[in-house]
């Protein structure tokens, strides 16, 4: 391993795991250790590597010459010389125990675990400040979409009211699919797992919301200044998204996006992860396929967005690295210091899905008689669920008729019991779907 100036001062680094992420982090540094040199005054060094399955690692090439290679990752902690471990291993357990081991003695931490942060993150940053590091996390929200970061440091001044993002590049290449091209949603999964967007054996956690809810609640612990686990994120996936849906959106000047979204107003604090037809002028409703985009509404800064690949090994490694270069550029060995620390210094309350207050695109099918629409508009009526417009369409169905309504603005628990006693009428034949409308206003 080429040392390039031996009068820089060295930056060791321990790697946990070394799959297809990991691999791509030590390449990175590797092939732009002069121009990182040059540019933070320090030397980058990958001094040990821990892998499971050390298969994984050709301990033949050049590359890893001066690299101690394990599969004990206690070698990582009792090793003295490393400054900072990068742990990409992914999930909660052991990652818990290694991060925290890791910064137990004395070690800054950098990783992309969405899932360890959205649960354990709060634990992780106490026992950080206990040893004076920190733990940073750029690539666990937007792979290289730089967010976390401007959230602690040139948005700091802020009062943030509300994020509003599209995190997950599975579903958004899915519904992308789906409108471009006229596919099921089945279809348009399947071609997401062969092209290896979505996990052929499991694709919940993409397709069911949870991957963007973990990250949700990063963003809005982040942004609220208060502590957001993943329990306290409503989440909603896209399985019931139909191609019917997403014509009926377009007709009306909508496209459908999974969208996480976290705001704050002086009744608390609302996080929820669903699909929601959003107004196709709005700059969201332009992010396609793999992409992923973050908007943020701050008292003084406006309107910003973030846009980017949200995932993929190149996009993670470069968000990874910068976390490396975040530490390293002011790293004193003897006086070593919190960097960012935890945000959430209020303990703000957590708004339930049926306190929120939504606008609403309810699709049913009616049997095509007369008398239809008043015993709906008055089920709506009793629940104080009104009307904003409402279009009728034929179906190939025999004396069926559809019905497509946009409501204004109710609470959730309103129109959902309203939604129950609609469909137990004899008029209606079916409930089709109900999704949210975010004007995005």
């Amino acid at each position: 391993m080429n040392r390039d100036d031996k009068n820089l001062n060295d930056i060791n680094i321990g790697m946990i795991g070394f799959g297809y992420i990991g691999n791509m982090v030590f390449s990175l540094i590797e092939n732009q250790r002069s121009y990182l040199a040059k540019k933070i005054k320090k030397n980058l060094n990958v001094i040990r590597i821990v892998e499971k399955d050390i298969k994984k690692i050709d301990l033949s090439a050049k590359k890893f010459e001066g690299v101690k290679v394990s599969s004990d990752v206690g070698d990582i902690f009792t090793d003295k010389n490393i400054d900072i471990v990068v742990e990409l291993i992914g999930g909660i357990d052991p990652a818990y125990d290694f991060v925290s081991r890791a910064l137990e003695s004395g070690k800054y931490v950098v990783t992309a675990n969405k899932d360890l942060m959205a649960n354990r993150g709060e634990k992780l940053f106490k026992i950080a400040e206990g040893s004076n590091v920190d733990i940073l996390f750029e690539a666990s929200v937007g792979g290289a979409i730089p967010i976390i970061g401007p959230l602690k440091s040139s948005l700091a001044s802020n009062n943030i009211s509300k994020i509003v993002g599209i995190v997950n590049g599975t579903t958004n290449y899915i519904l992308t699919r789906m409108e471009k091209e006229g596919l099921s949603f089945e279809a348009a999964l399947k071609k997401a797992q062969e092209l290896g967007y979505a996990e052929k054996a499991n694709p919940s956690a993409d397709i069911e919301g949870y991957d963007a809810a973990c990250k949700l609640a990063i963003l809005a612990s982040i942004a609220f200044n208060s502590r957001t686990v993943l329990s306290d994120v409503y989440k909603e996936g896209i399985t019931k998204i139909a191609r019917d849906d997403i014509e009926n959106a377009h007709a009306m000047g909508y496209r459908i996006k999974l969208l996480a979204i976290g705001s704050e107003d002086s009744d608390g604090v609302s996080v929820r992860v669903h699909p929601a037809l959003i107004p196709e002028s709005h700059i969201l409703a332009s992010i396609e396929d793999t992409y992923n985009a973050v908007y943020v509404y701050g008292n003084y800064v406006g309107e910003i967005m973030s846009y980017g690949r949200g995932a993929g090994d190149k996009p993670t490694a470069s968000s990874v690295v910068g976390d490396i270069i975040k530490i390293a550029r002011n790293l004193d060995k003897k006086r070593k210091g919190i960097i960012y620390g935890c945000s959430c210094f209020e303990s703000k309350y957590i708004k339930s899905i049926d306190e929120t207050i939504s606008r609403f695109y309810v699709l049913v099918d009616v049997v095509d008689k007369p008398g239809v629409l008043s015993k709906i508009a008055k089920v709506f009526g009793d629940n104080m669920v009104s009307i904003k417009s409402m279009v009728q369409k034929q179906t190939v169905k025999e004396k069926i008729a559809r019905l497509i309504f946009i409501t204004h603005d109710v609470k959730n628990k309103n129109l959902y019991k309203s939604i129950k006693e609609i469909s137990r009428l004899d008029v209606v034949s079916k409930v089709l779907n109900v999704i949210r409308v975010e004007e995005l206003e």
